[in-house]
């Protein structure tokens, strides 16, 4: 398949530039394989929408402030989105300045009373090695003078709010640069609905990075690049999804960042079987991959031309998900990270139609 097979029209105003007044206040579209294979839900509904028996698998990660502005100890401005914390006193991260960064380039954060240093060691490919100053924590400094890392297509500077909203409410896990926005729909009463409903959950963690939102250049997929991400899998979660599938239930990821994670895994088993690990993925889906345990998925919209659009093509197939975006921009849903959510299933092999093209009116 190509890359334009992905992309569909989409009036900007649709882009959600604020979240919705209430964790949960969000529409549901609903995606599957029943007639009438489209449904219009809010999500509040949800667990009326599962089974008992079921298991939800959340990503615990927090976003961390990942955005810095600072200045070179000789002058200039200085824009720094750490892409992921190595040690306590040093991380990868993006660099914007004026002149090509160069090794031993000081950077200075915070006020002028109090700077915090960091010293550039080395570039690695399109990433920088930062170096804090002993005693200064990484984490601790971004609490400190960083902000919220808000998506390009959020066209506003961070607010106070964003610094509960753009966060899940089960987030443990320090070191994401992006949420995992499908799980920013979820609040507590509706966690012990859930509950009260049968339904299991559970926890992995992956660190999302900012390459989750690097565009797709070549319109020959089988030559894109997917960017790296570290994941965490317990094994009170693989012990809980295989309860799960021996009792009959379903397996359902929120988030395209579960999906990615348990599939990694089960992939690099011969049998296919889930094990307690961690690692690093860049694992790619396109449509024609063999899903081996997610049965359904909980997603926002995503950007046209994506990845992430491809891998819920893969999931539920490329027709439905095209019928699904087309519906959804004329019925008005709120798009992307602090928009509307789809509930979706997993589609038999014989029904991923990679020959339908996304622009196809």
């Amino acid at each position: 398949m190509r890359l334009s097979d992905f992309d569909y029209p989409l009036p900007p105003e649709l882009i959600a530039q604020t979240p919705p007044e209430t964790r949960g206040g969000s529409r549901l579209l609903c995606v599957g394989s029943d007639e009438p294979s489209i449904l219009d839900r809010s999500f509040a509904e949800l667990p009326s929408l599962l089974a008992p028996g079921d298991l939800l698998v959340f990503n615990d990660t927090r976003v961390i402030k990942a955005r810095l502005f600072g200045n070179k100890a000789t002058g200039g401005r200085v824009e720094v989105l750490v892409e992921r914390v190595l040690s306590d006193g040093q991380a990868l991260v993006h660099l914007r300045a004026s002149k090509s960064p160069k090794p031993g380039m000081v950077i200075l954060f915070g006020d002028d009373a109090d700077p915090v240093a960091a010293t550039m060691v080395e570039r690695r490919g399109a990433l920088f090695l930062l170096s804090f100053a002993p005693g200064h924590r990484v984490l601790d400094v971004l609490e400190r003078h960083g902000e919220v890392p808000l998506p390009p297509y959020i066209e506003r500077k961070p607010e106070l709010l964003d610094a509960s909203r753009y966060q899940t409410v089960f987030a443990r896990e320090p070191g994401a640069v992006a949420a995992s926005t499908a799980g920013l729909h979820f609040d507590a009463p509706l966690l012990e609905a859930l509950e009260a409903r049968g339904v299991r959950r559970a926890f992995l963690t992956l660190h999302i990075g900012a390459g989750t939102f690097q565009p797709v250049r070549d319109d020959d997929l089988s030559k894109h690049v997917m960017h790296h991400e570290a994941w965490s899998l317990p094994q009170a979660t693989v012990d809980a999804i295989a309860q799960t599938q021996a009792a009959g239930g379903r397996v359902v990821a929120v988030g395209t960042t579960v999906v990615r994670t348990l599939e990694t895994v089960a992939a690099r088993s011969p049998d296919g079987a889930l094990s307690a690990s961690s690692g690093e993925t860049d694992l790619f889906i396109t449509p024609g991959f063999r899903f081996r345990v997610v049965d359904r998925m909980i997603t926002n919209f995503h950007l046209p031309r994506s990845t992430l659009l491809m891998l819920v093509s893969a999931f539920s197939g490329v027709e439905p998900i095209r019928q699904a975006y087309r519906h959804a921009v004329e019925q008005r849903y709120r798009f992307f990270s602090y928009g509307d959510a789809m509930l979706l299933s997993r589609a038999s092999p014989g029904h991923v139609d990679g020959q339908n093209e996304m622009t196809q009116a």
